[in-house]
């Protein structure tokens, strides 16, 4: 796990080294163990590196391979380096490091840009071609590793992160207005390849990009799921087929060359992979919890749980309570670590347990995604027998924060669009082939763009921004194939994840998979006073703010008046969600 940095001229001009280097040391948390940059003519490459596979220098990036005429930069893990390695070594390639980063060079000039169809991992790279003068861009199936992209007169630049492209200088940081509206509507997700900035794209998932030394790009999108069935089967062999796919992608995540933990919360996505390493004989795996102060009679912890697992399977675990100034003071460290604005109240959490878990190990399993590719939301059962020509409608109504004339009550005009951009957005992926119900269809979005743009980009943000590995063997797209097969009545059944929940009996104590859903809280942003009010209040009152007008200000004034009104289907504070944006904005400089 790294952040990686670079920029393509085709104007003829050198490109800028010290630029780069400028947006690499942005990147410094995300590999905090080294640093390297390479310049060619047009090309400029850098690499901040995490230690993970292969800790010898030989490892080191920018990894430059003269014999093949090949350079490269990578972000992530390619799970399957080892038997990728013994394949290419059996067609003759010889090897010089034992990492997966040359693993990765010595498949694309065997495979060219379809070595991603031979790649079991979660990958960001970049690969320059000394032959062809190109450069070629790719990102996992599943969009777990960042890559923002950025012209700029003459040159293309990317990074692992927004703000490292902001660092180099040079762009367009007016809002986007169909961003914002995303923003503001569709649960503040901004899909690819949006961003909340005019002068910035991400690459989407599952996509390589070609660049031609003359500017001109090529995408090619490698992969989809189609959440169609694929025969009849009974809940029993789902669960089988669950657990069996659940159990490889668990043993495939704890490649390493260093010890891997996991980050339990105790419900049973993260549970059943404590479980399913104590199976395999794991022994003394690490296990992190974590739980913060009451606030206004919510409870901030879930500590009974992560418990019983711990002692269940004999874990080495430590929890971490949070006193509520900690989390006031984090509030801002939090916001400077996004890559892009994200409004969830756990992500403050994820960066105060990423912390105090790089304290103590690199890398750690997650369990995350398992919602989005099992159907535990509560805005799916409200889908089940609707019509398939009928699910726009009812997605909306469970999972958008405020229709189209709402968003007008909050916007300016001048930041407003005249149309429903984010109603149309998802009218045109569900009306893409494949998607048997109006379940699969919302299953099949919430995959691709929600977890994308949502739940896995707050945990990589957070997680790197200390220097810390997070593995998410849900998103595994073996895994996340089976499981889009399997009918949306056995994923809702059992009050949500019912295939999950079967497969998790006899490996799980029951009182783990009966137990209530629960979710990361972090009740001191849930219930906005106090310290962390007083920064809401002056982020929406700073002149940046005002002088952006991008919000109505009778319409901010009402939310300060009372803040912890106006909650939406999904528990999501419009006045949080504008006021995290703002201070997202000003901690990155933008006026």
């Amino acid at each position: 796990m790294c952040g990686i940095a670079g920029e393509f001229r085709f104007d003829g001009r050198a490109a800028e080294v010290a630029t780069v280097l400028d947006m690499a040391q942005v990147l410094e948390p995300r590999g905090p163990d080294g640093w390297g940059v390479v310049g060619h003519g047009p090309l400029a490459l850098a690499h901040q590196r995490l230690k993970i596979i292969d800790l010898s220098e030989a490892g080191a990036q920018p990894m430059v391979d003269a014999e093949l005429g090949l350079t490269a930069v990578f972000n992530g893990i390619i799970y399957n380096y080892k038997e990728l390695r013994e394949e290419l070594h059996g067609q003759g390639y010889r090897f010089f490091s034992t990492s997966d980063t040359e693993v990765l060079i010595k498949s694309f000039h065997r495979w060219g840009k379809a070595c991603v169809e031979h790649f079991k991992g979660m990958f960001a790279f970049a690969v320059s071609d000394r032959r062809t003068g190109e450069l070629v861009l790719g990102r996992d199936r599943l969009g777990i590793k960042p890559l923002y992209v950025a012209q700029v007169p003459g040159a293309l630049r990317f990074a692992s992160s927004l703000p490292a492209l902001l660092a180099g200088g040079g762009l367009n940081t007016d809002v986007d207005r169909v961003a914002l509206h995303h923003y503001m509507s569709f649960h503040s997700v901004v899909p690819a390849p949006r961003t909340i900035l005019q002068g910035v794209r991400k690459l989407p998932p599952a996509t390589v990009r070609t660049v031609s030394p003359d500017g001109g790009t090529d995408d090619w999108v490698y992969w989809e799921p189609t959440f169609t069935r694929n025969g009849e089967r009974s809940q029993e062999e789902w669960a089988e087929t669950a657990l069996s796919s659940l159990r490889t992608a668990v043993e495939r995540r704890m490649v390493a060359d260093v010890p891997v933990g996991v980050l339990l919360s105790g419900g049973i996505d993260s549970s059943i992979v404590v479980a399913l390493l104590a199976e395999m004989g794991q022994k003394d795996l690490k296990t992190f919890s974590i739980g913060f102060e009451a606030e206004a009679g919510e409870t901030g912890d879930e500590f009974d749980y992560s418990d019983l697992v711990a002692q269940t399977y004999g874990t080495d675990h430590v929890r971490f309570t949070v006193p509520k100034h900690e989390t006031d003071d984090a509030l801002a460290g939090a916001v400077a670590a996004m890559a892009e604005p994200m409004v969830s109240h756990d992500v403050v959490a994820f960066y105060l347990l990423s912390r105090e878990v790089s304290k103590s190990i690199k890398v750690v399993q997650s369990g995350q995604g398992a919602d989005e590719i099992l159907g535990g939301y509560d805005w799916y059962p409200p889908l089940a027998g609707v019509p398939r020509d009928g699910a726009l409608d009812a997605y909306q109504k469970a999972f958008f924060d405020r229709p189209h004339s709402e968003v007008a009550q909050l916007l300016t005009p001048e930041a407003l669009v005249d149309d429903d951009v984010s109603r149309a957005f998802v009218a045109e992926h569900f009306g893409r082939p494949g998607a048997d119900s109006a379940v699969d269809a919302a299953l099949r979005l919430d995959t691709t763009i929600m977890l994308v743009d949502d739940p896995v980009k707050r945990v990589d943000n957070m997680t790197m921004a200390w220097g810390l590995e997070a593995r998410v063997p849900f998103l595994d797209h073996d895994f996340v194939e089976a499981m889009g097969a399997c009918p949306p009545e056995y994923k809702l059944s059992d009050g949500g994840k019912g295939v999950l929940k079967a497969a998790a009996r006899g490996v799980l104590p029951d009182e783990i998979i009966d137990r209530k859903k629960g979710y990361f809280p972090v009740p001191a942003i849930r219930q906005l006073s106090g310290p962390v009010l007083e920064r809401v209040r002056g982020a929406l009152t700073d002149p940046a703010a005002t002088s952006r007008g991008l919000f109505r200000p009778e319409a901010v004034t009402q939310m300060l008046d009372d803040p912890n009104s106006g909650r939406t289907n999904l528990g999501a504070n419009a006045l949080w969600q504008v006021a995290l944006l703002e201070m997202w904005l000003q901690a990155n400089g933008i006026t």
